[in-house]
């Protein structure tokens, strides 16, 4: 994949950083007890809050990866955007007041708080950690590919700077440091990628609105060079003369060649000059899509064309119960003063999640016309940092480009950093020691040198399906756990237990198999690509089945622990919590 180009875009990688480090530093005043590292001492305003977790939650999936999965599958895959935005009105409704009320510190703690059960609450911390680093690696991954794509630097400088920072502000600053950088980092996000979209659509209407829906497949519409980073498989649909720079088809080549439709396999760093109007070819396993089929629900199924009814189902269900059982997420509302802040933050939430997500679906549709060797390289993840320069060209192309590579970078920093709280949390309270702040440091160093070790090994992954493969775990796990604990009396340890493994064992192990494993055709493909359909209803059934066989295990203290939970503050019946 070919580099930007422009000279602008580390200076703004390198701005975003030092910025990132200061308003941490800045943080660190307030930084004192272990209440402001782990939830900011409960006094974080709704406004404030809300622009915090929308920054933290608007990840490298929301950044790069929508765009890409668009341009790829088309409008299957909007399901992601909407899923991650509507999740939280689920959590809204069910969870957000009755959770601040517990007066937990993290999951665990609410856990324990709510069924008495030790055994839980340490499964809780394994998967609390586990969906951490989940999320976590393609955060880093992003942040490789973004200086890769725009600087030319090996893939692991990105990962690796985005690991440091992050952990050295959450290990010196915690939660109330990392506020400040998050909710900062949310504005400089929609503004990176709502400036550029502006022009965008300039340039767009300036050519006749080209139709996106049409019958052809991508075309170039001049002579274009392409060079392959990592050895691929590409795919062509009809017989194709073009010039190779490289090994190619097992053989050495440095010239014109004539190709046959079907596969070619490219090694890495071979060179491709296609001609003007020659159809763009796909990486093998891409859908071969036409307009048409690209712009029609269930045309590719979002990558599991087999069935991608099932397959919608599934990434609707993950993505829109898997937001209330993220960890980050969830960690957020217990910093809030209490439930009624709570749910103001997450109305306020919804709205600014919505404006944002309005513009990667613009760069995935706008990237099949100007940058359409991207679906060569299968790096369609890189389209809204490459999309600009190619559109646009020249001066503006490169500044606008350096303003969405400063925003991608403030995506990776911002989502690491909340990730890295929630298992840093977890690990000093419950594995490291006993929640102090010298604990929660020595934690975030383990919390985020575990992921980053692991993210310099794979560098081929999309990186909004890893992050929705983190959503099915926590929907599978948290979700089950937080909805019927909060809402059903008659939930005992042992129940939620066995509901918790259950789900968690049968999603992570599709998960594995996704991400580690070779792919596979048919029903076996799409139930583990896409498990949540199946884990989410397994897990619930056997929470409520198990806790039916032990109802005499029903903790004794649960009238009072019910009214703790939904009755308002102002009654003054809450537990006395550390502040």
């Amino acid at each position: 994949m070919a580099v930007s180009g422009s000279p602008y875009a580390l200076p703004a990688i390198i701005v975003v950083t030092v910025l990132t480090i200061g308003i941490g530093a800045y943080g660190l005043r307030f930084s004192r007890t272990t209440s402001d590292f782990l939830v900011a001492s409960r006094s974080i305003s709704p406004g404030w809050n809300a622009s915090a977790i929308s920054g933290e939650y608007l990840s490298a999936a929301s950044f790069l990866g929508v765009a890409g999965l668009v341009m790829k599958y088309g409008a299957d895959v909007l399901w992601y955007p909407v899923g991650f935005a509507a999740g939280y009105l689920a959590l809204l409704l069910f969870v957000a007041a009755p959770l601040r009320r517990s007066g937990a510190f993290t999951l665990p703690d609410f856990a324990e708080a709510r069924l008495g059960s030790r055994a839980l609450r340490r499964w809780s911390v394994f998967f609390v950690v586990v969906i951490g680093w989940l999320y976590l690696l393609p955060q880093l991954q992003g942040a490789g590919l973004t200086l890769r794509t725009l600087t030319g630097a090996p893939y692991w400088v990105g990962a690796v700077v985005v690991g440091v920072v992050v952990t050295v502000n959450v290990a010196n600053g915690g939660m109330r440091s990392i506020t400040f950088v998050q909710a900062f980092q949310y504005w400089l996000k929609l503004t990176a990628i709502a400036v550029p979209a502006f022009f965008l659509l300039i340039v767009w209407q300036s050519g006749g609105f080209a139709d996106l829906s049409g019958g052809q497949a991508p075309t170039f519409d001049e002579q274009t060079s392409v060079r392959v980073d990592t050895g691929v498989t590409v795919v062509l649909g009809e017989p194709l003369t073009l010039s190779v720079d490289g090994f190619a088809d097992g053989a050495d080549v440095d010239g014109p060649v004539r190709w046959t439709a079907g596969d070619h396999q490219i090694a890495a760093g071979t060179v491709l000059v296609f001609p003007d109007g020659a159809a763009v070819p796909h990486v093998s396993g891409l859908p071969a899509l036409s307009g048409q089929t690209w712009a029609a629900p269930l045309g590719s199924g979002g990558g599991s064309p087999d069935h991608p009814l099932f397959a919608t189902y599934s990434l609707i269900l993950a993505t829109f119960l898997g937001t209330m059982g993220l960890p980050h997420v969830l960690v957020r509302f217990y910093t809030n003063p209490d439930g009624r802040a709570a749910r103001r933050t997450t109305l306020i939430v919804l709205a600014l999640l919505g404006v944002f997500y309005l513009f990667p679906t613009l760069y995935g549709a706008l990237g099949r016309l100007y940058t359409p060797q991207l679906l060569i390289t299968g790096q369609t993840d890189a389209v809204v940092l490459l999309l600009p320069g190619a559109a646009l060209g020249g001066l503006l192309g490169q500044v606008l480009g350096a303003l969405v590579a400063a925003g991608a970078f403030a995506a990776f920093l911002s989502t690491a950093s909340g990730l890295l709280v929630s298992v840093s949390g977890v690990l000093s309270t419950d594995v490291m020691g006993r929640g102090s702040v010298r604990d929660f440091r020595r934690a975030a160093t383990v919390a985020g040198l575990v992921p980053l070790v692991i993210a310099a090994q794979i560098d081929r992954l999309d990186v909004s399906q890893v992050v929705g493969l983190a959503f099915a775990v926590a929907a599978s796990t948290f979700c089950p756990l937080l909805v019927l604990g909060i809402w059903w009396r008659g939930l005992t340890a042992v129940g939620a237990l066995a509901g918790v493994l259950a789900g968690g064992a049968l999603s992570l192990t599709a998960v594995l198999v996704t991400v580690f494993g070779g792919e596979l055709d048919g029903w076996p493909g799409v139930l583990l690509a896409q498990p949540a359909a199946w884990t989410v209803p397994v897990a619930f059934a056997v929470l409520v089945v198990v806790s039916k066989a032990t109802a005499a295990r029903i903790p004794p203290n649960i009238g009072r622990t019910m009214l703790l939970l939904h009755a308002p503050e102002s009654l003054g019946l809450g537990r006395a919590t550390p502040s």
